[in-house]
């Protein structure tokens, strides 16, 4: 369906325009009046976390059972694409791209600040004690850890099934096709997409600006440059600048190659702050708390402290899941673009584990590190630094190491580069979310938003209305937590039908066992063990293939049903439609496949004459993609045959599934 869009460009008039216009006034409001603008966004917030506190502590515990569920059922060998794609990064690169856009920058911010908060001042009990430091890893545990990558994987999972598997666009609205149809396509979809813009510009651009004071912190330590506005001006027109670049050369040239950097850098940091501190009291507070926080994680998931009423959780959980969930439509549209080609299952624990490991290693290396300083070295300096401006925390805890002034460096550096992923994709994120889902748009329009989450970022740091703005922020995060729900709901129900036309449509006996005659068994194993060119592949297809299909063609017409046989010359495929008004139509593909000749191949590849030792299959390409046999070599009875077998399992599949839900587009 075809929306409209900005003259020469990708965006959609309907979302980019009132998005542009929100974006201004609530910055103008945030500039002219930011005391009262704090105040009522704040009033929003607070009334929203013990309002509907309840209901984001259950709403977050689904999406975690959902996420895990789906990744142990059947549902999970579905592939985000086509059965046949493979992952478009390698698993060094992905789960680089994954930690720097989702988790690096606020690690960096309150891997020491926040389990020195809750020592300090736990929930409950007395703070500075040896029971209050167990709780504070735990607590520090349980917020970054299962429960906010959950969030993000339900996000990313429904919009790269519908995507790449369906042929939606790769925009939040998408999320509701199960459930509203081709209505994605008008004002809803329009306003999901709008709410998703704001919440990535706004998310992006506050923590763009709060950030900057860690920058100038870092810097004020090493050189002496003072704390100013002035300077944190600079530095967000340095860190936009630099996103600006990197979102310019895409997410090849630019956003990976960044991200492998940030996880360098990370890791060196890492192991230098594990041996220079008190390593055997870091091994053995890391098992402890990985055990700690599975024994408790449920209890903690529905904790409300409902009979000992306390602001706390309000101020940390709650606030913690309001901010992940209105960061969902970014992280979770950035790792759906990154995750192309690999299963459900795969998806689901590379993002829930690797990243959630990966965290907890960082987390109690710099947290129990600056616990052990404060508790058996006497070092208060780390929590009076905490208790008077946390984004000094970490350069005061590195001043208590060897090499403080290199690793401080290291540190600013890294809180840059952890800046410019979440800016560059960011700016990627809304881009494709203002342009409908399309991911190849003008570089104009990527340089934009990025240039306008700085100038939103600087506005607002000026005039001090980045606070109100980061609860306008939260406070939206309780409509898009319906969506969410909806969207689970939405991708179980096209995973039931998936999965029972996966059942129904599995090539469990291809055609060529349906032979008879003299000599069949013979052919059919001279068949199996030649390796052809791919030219005599080609040949077959243009030839033998078009012809049963050809046939195949007129018998359907002949009973009124309207058939569509294509050739594409170019890549010498042959495809054939069925058309089933208003349900799923049945596709039936060939096409040439290039391959190496195998080891197996043996005695057989002595026999072949070619120097590249390569060889050509005719695969069968269904809807959902590539069955992975080959009818190279099948008379043109037995082809017939296997187009007839896959049509009737297509029918029995829409007479199994008739009334589940609405029939997914496949692309």
């Amino acid at each position: 369906m075809q929306l409209e869009k900005l003259p020469g460009s990708t965006l959609l008039k309907p979302v980019f325009y009132p998005s542009v216009i929100v974006i201004a006034v609530m910055v103008l409001s945030a500039v002219i009046a930011p005391k009262e603008s704090a105040a009522f966004f704040g009033y929003i917030k607070n009334g929203i976390t013990e309002g509907f506190g309840w209901f984001y502590m259950l709403a977050v515990a689904v999406f975690l059972v959902f996420a895990f569920l789906l990744a142990s059922s059947r549902m999970g060998r579905f592939k985000l694409g086509p059965d046949h794609s493979n992952p478009d990064y390698t698993y060094a690169s992905w789960f680089a791209m994954l930690f720097s856009a989702g988790m690096g920058i606020g690690l960096m911010f309150f891997s020491v600040a926040e389990p020195v908060m809750h020592y300090v001042s736990p929930p409950t009990g007395s703070g500075e004690t040896i029971e209050s430091a167990r709780a504070a890893m735990r607590l520090t545990f349980f917020h970054w850890g299962l429960h906010a990558w959950a969030i993000y994987a339900v996000v990313g999972l429904v919009l790269a099934y519908f995507s790449f598997r369906h042929g939606l666009p790769l925009s939040i609205r998408s999320a509701l096709y199960p459930l509203i149809g081709d209505r994605i396509y008008g004002v809803i979809g329009h306003v999901v997409d709008i709410f998703a813009v704001l919440g990535t510009v706004f998310g992006v651009a506050t923590s763009l600006g709060f950030g900057v004071t860690q920058i100038n912190a870092g810097l004020n330590y090493l050189f002496d440059i003072p704390v100013s506005v002035t300077v944190q001006i600079i530095l967000i027109t340095v860190v936009t600048g630099m996103a600006t670049v990197s979102v310019a050369l895409g997410l090849d040239g630019g956003i990976k190659r960044v991200s492998q950097f940030n996880l360098l850098l990370a890791l060196l940091l890492l192991i230098f702050v594990f041996i220079a501190g008190p390593t055997l009291f870091v091994l053995q507070t890391f098992v402890q708390n990985a055990g700690a926080y599975l024994t408790n994680v449920v209890s903690m998931t529905f904790n409300l402290y409902a009979y000992d009423p306390s602001p706390w959780i309000g101020q940390w959980t709650l606030f913690y899941w309001g901010w992940w969930i209105a960061w969902a439509p970014f992280v979770g549209m950035f790792i759906a673009r990154i995750s192309r080609g690999r299963t459900i299952r795969e998806f689901i624990l590379g993002v829930l584990l690797v990243p959630v490991g990966f965290t907890f290693i960082w987390l109690t290396v710099f947290g129990d590190t600056a616990l052990h300083m404060i508790l058996e070295q006497g070092v208060s300096e780390i929590a009076n630094a905490v208790a008077a401006d946390a984004s000094v925390a970490l350069f005061v805890f590195l001043e208590q190491l060897p090499l403080a002034s290199i690793t401080s460096f290291i540190a600013v550096l890294l809180v840059v580069t952890f800046f410019v992923t979440s800016s560059d994709s960011g700016s990627l994120v809304v881009d494709t979310l203002a342009s409908g889902g399309s991911d190849r748009n003008p570089v104009w329009q990527r340089i934009f938003w990025s240039v306008l989450e700085g100038v939103v970022a600087a506005a607002l740091l000026i005039a001090g209305g980045l606070g109100a703005l980061q609860a306008a922020s939260i406070a939206s995060a309780l409509p898009f937590t319906v969506i969410m729900l909806l969207s689970c709901w939405g991708l179980y129900q096209a995973l039931k039908i998936e999965l029972v036309r996966h059942e129904s449509l599995q090539h469990h006996m291809n055609a060529g066992r349906h032979g008879k005659g003299v000599g069949f068994w013979q052919t059919r194993l001279r068949r199996m063990v030649r390796f052809p060119k791919e030219s005599e592949v080609k040949t077959f297809i243009a030839e033998s293939v078009m012809e049963a299909m050809n046939d195949v063609k007129d018998e359907l017409e002949s009973h009124g049903w309207n058939i569509t046989l294509t050739f594409d010359e170019s890549n010498s495929r042959a495809r054939l439609d069925v058309e089933h008004s208003g349900k799923m139509d049945f596709v039936y593909e060939v096409r040439p496949r290039g391959y190496a000749i195998p080891a197996f191949a043996f005695p057989e590849i002595e026999t072949v004459d070619r120097p590249e030792r390569k060889y050509a299959r005719a695969e069968v390409f269904l809807r959902e993609g590539g069955k992975a046999y080959d009818i190279y070599g099948y008379e043109k009875e037995l082809i017939i045959s296997d187009i007839v077998d896959q049509f009737e399992k297509h029918r029995h599949f829409l007479h199994v599934s008739s009334g589940l839900a609405p029939a997914m587009p496949v692309d």
